[in-house]
């Protein structure tokens, strides 16, 4: 389902990762794609035809069901050039510079492929060896192209005249159907959360229904935080005879893009529960899943189908990818930044990659940035954060607002609007200024306002650079959203040497002082919760003490629970005990000095 590697790259951003599969593919690697940007998919497709050869016919921005069906276009060029190299790949001689050779020597050395590679090299020419050579081809297969729908980019979109389109086009209603009819046979991952509208619209297309033989051309996966949220999300599909074939179990803040902090709940924990429950789990979404099926009078499975569990955010070692799955029986791991400094596999311009490969830990930072009102891991010397302050100084604040995918706003309009744009700021500052609110209050007001960026355009921006495009009506400004892990690689690498560091083979990081990932996390999860009960300002509601209060005695449970784990960290070489227990305990002390809000009160 997966290809043979045990990473994925996951997505990144609107067009980090758009044509990543072209990239890795052919070589065993998994990767995502983001397809909610038609935009930047159409511009995509055009350049990739133009330099693969293949005929090309735009589709318009007014055309009859535009957004999906650029989708399909651009998601089957992906299937087809990815064949094309696979096949090209297959039949390469194994040669030092092949990517025949590649291809296996990429592999996990305990990997039964690169075994059954390097018996075959051992043995001398002649037709047992032959015949090893076509069987070893025969199972050579590509990394699965994958895509990602953020659920909550789903606004209602208007048609010439200005009236409502029907809710199949909305844009991440548009965006599956656009896979759906797609030729791929991969995965969607469902991200950001439940969208009643999107779950209830998956089962109306055949390929993602098993067939007469109990198989799946197109699977779903869930991005989950916590066990909890997985069961109810993965019931509600179930029960439409939807299956779940992979959670992606992601760290609520040690991640890239969005952040949707769990409260306080920490990573090793949540995958202890995972542990524990994934096989009743598997058992009761399967039994769900196989009534509603039989009542729909649709093809049932014959036998439970492949559930996975896979984790992903701030993975940075070898010794820690291999204790995520080996102690937590993690089927597989993703790893997403550390592949920004990987020019061969994202589409990162040469000026944001030089940035990254000289910046500090403080550049990168949780901010308010998005639109949607949910934390989002940014980059301070990005050029989109330069250009946002430099508005700001002029007196201008906001971004022209062209895409419209994240217009959620109706404070002031009757259609919804963006908040990073420049008409709902102009507005918002109007408004506060009219509030008599003092100098300091109104300075924090217009702060947050202000600090709104627009990520429709920046975060595409970069793809269309590297690849020598101009950006849409000159808006060239990059946003980047690494996560927190990026701050520990520093320099540029090749595809080999990120895959070897992957597996132990080689060491990115032997002279860099970098904490432990879990320790990490909890790190940014203390940092969140000093913010939490800023916030508050001493004058808490019963509802906000009780979040507060729940958030820290979730925070002592995990640390609780890591104080039992360094025994098995220690065995297995995934942590030095005596740094991961200094960490722990000074985590634990600030913890404790926090003092909330229902403290103050009483």
């Amino acid at each position: 389902m997966s290809g043979p590697q045990t990473f994925h790259i996951p997505v990144m951003g609107l067009g980090y990762t758009i044509d990543t599969p072209l990239r890795v593919a052919h070589l065993g690697i998994s990767s995502v794609v983001s397809i909610i940007e038609d935009d930047l998919v159409e511009r995509m497709r055009e350049n990739h035809s133009k330099l693969e050869g293949e005929p090309f016919e735009p589709i318009a921005k007014d055309a009859y069901d535009h957004r999906a069906r650029r989708i399909t276009a651009y998601l089957d060029l992906l299937d087809r050039l990815v064949a094309r190299n696979m096949e090209r790949v297959r039949n390469e001689p194994f040669a030092v510079e092949a990517e025949s050779t590649k291809y296996f020597e990429l592999l996990p050395d305990e990997a039964p492929l690169k075994q059954r590679y390097n018996a075959l090299l051992a043995l001398p020419a002649g037709a047992e060896r032959e015949i090893a050579e076509r069987a070893l081809r025969a199972d050579m297969r590509p990394g699965s192209i994958d895509v990602n729908i953020m659920s909550k980019i789903d606004p209602t979109n208007y048609d010439k005249e200005g009236q409502p389109l029907p809710p199949e086009f909305c844009d991440a209603m548009a965006a599956f159907r656009g896979f759906a009819q797609s030729t791929l046979q991969s995965a969607v991952v469902l991200s950001a959360g439940y969208n009643p509208r999107l779950y209830g619209y998956i089962e109306q297309f055949p390929d993602l229904l098993p067939d007469a033989e109990g198989r799946l051309r197109k699977r779903v996966i869930l991005k989950v935080s916590d066990a909890r949220s997985a069961l109810v999300q993965g019931k509600i599909l179930a029960k439409k005879g939807v299956w779940v074939s992979e959670f992606r179990i992601e760290s609520g803040l040690n991640c890239g893009g969005h952040a949707f902090a769990t409260d306080g709940y920490l990573l090793g924990p949540i995958l202890e529960e995972f542990k524990q429950r994934r096989e009743a789990m598997a058992a009761e979404l399967f039994e769900l899943c196989n009534d509603a099926l039989v009542r729909a009078g649709r093809h049932r499975f014959p036998a439970m189908p492949e559930l996975r569990f896979t984790v992903q955010g701030g993975i940075g070692t070898a010794a820690e990818d291999r204790f995520l799955r080996m102690h937590y029986g993690m089927d597989g791991t993703g790893w997403g930044s550390p592949f920004l400094l990987v020019p061969e596999v994202t589409s990162v311009d040469p000026h944001t990659l030089q940035q990254l490969t000289a910046a500090r830990p403080e550049d990168f930072y949780l901010s308010w940035a998005s639109p949607l009102g949910i934390p989002f891991h940014n980059f301070r010397p990005s050029t989109s954060e330069q250009q946002r302050l430099l508005r700001v100084g002029k007196g201008r604040p906001g971004s022209p607002c062209y895409k419209k995918y994240l217009s959620t706003n109706t404070e002031f309009t009757e259609r919804p609007i963006c908040s990073a744009s420049r008409q709902y700021q102009d507005l918002k500052i109007k408004q506060l200024k009219t509030l008599g609110l003092d100098d300091e209050r109104l300075q924090r007001e217009v702060a947050a306002v202000v600090e709104k960026d627009c990520l429709c355009e920046g975060l595409g921006a970069s793809a269309l650079l590297k690849e020598g495009m101009h950006p849409a009506h000159h808006l060239e400004a990059v946003a980047i959203c690494p996560g927190p892990n990026t701050a520990y690689f520093n320099s540029v690498v090749s595809l080999r040497t990120m895959v070897d560091h992957i597996y132990g083979r080689t060491d990115l990081l032997a002279n860099v002082e970098r904490p432990h990932m879990f320790m990490k996390e909890l790190q940014l999860y203390v940092d969140y919760l000093k913010r939490e009960v800023q916030k508050v300002h001493g004058i808490a509601t019963t509802k906000q003490q009780r979040y507060l209060t729940t958030f820290r005695a979730n925070l002592n449970d995990g640390m609780n629970y890591y104080r039992q784990l360094i025994p098995a960290l220690v065995q297995s070489k995934a942590a030095d005990g005596a740094a991961f227990l200094a960490d722990l305990e000074r985590l634990r002390a600030a913890v404790q000095a926090l003092v909330l809000p229902e403290e103050v009160v009483a």
